[in-house]
């Protein structure tokens, strides 16, 4: 019974018996496993304490903890949002400002190309309405007798 149990152990194992390797890493993680361990259990044996202290005080002291804690909290609160509102503010600038350099330098073209169009409308608007105007003249016939002239 105890040559089958040894057996499985040792083909559970997979190589028959330890090695070298396997003895230096359990030795080597041995102190920092322990000096970790021995860490939080320093850890845990001050929050109890300083608990156990702590807790009489924020009793006697809650009517004014409290409200003193939520002011701060919800000047915490104010401060971040007024940060991320400036924030967004400020790249919203940032964005606008290259949008507008990167624009101006593409639309130039359209704009003279627009600004010659609407100074040829107008040059023949001013045409059309000279033509009209030279028309309705024609059309009324000379002038009769003393009848002056009218500027507009």
């Amino acid at each position: 019974m105890a040559a089958k149990d040894r057996e499985r152990m040792l083909s559970d194992r997979g190589d028959g018996g330890t090695s070298a390797s396997k003895v230096l890493t359990v030795m080597a993680s041995l102190p920092v496993g322990g000096t970790l361990l021995a860490l939080a259990g320093f850890t845990l044996f001050v929050t109890v304490v300083g608990l156990a202290i702590a807790t009489p005080l924020f009793i006697i002291f809650s009517p004014i903890l409290l409200p003193a804690a939520l002011v701060v909290g919800i000047a915490v609160t104010g401060f971040l949002t007024s940060g991320a509102f400036g924030l967004t503010a400020l790249s919203t600038l940032s964005w606008v400002i290259r949008y507008t350099r990167q624009t101006r330098l593409s639309i130039s073209e359209p704009m003279d190309y627009t600004k010659r169009r609407m100074l040829d409308v107008a040059g023949y608007l001013g045409q059309k309405t000279k033509a009209a105007g030279r028309q309705i003249q024609s059309r009324a016939g000379p002038p009769e007798g003393k009848a002056q002239e009218v500027r507009i």
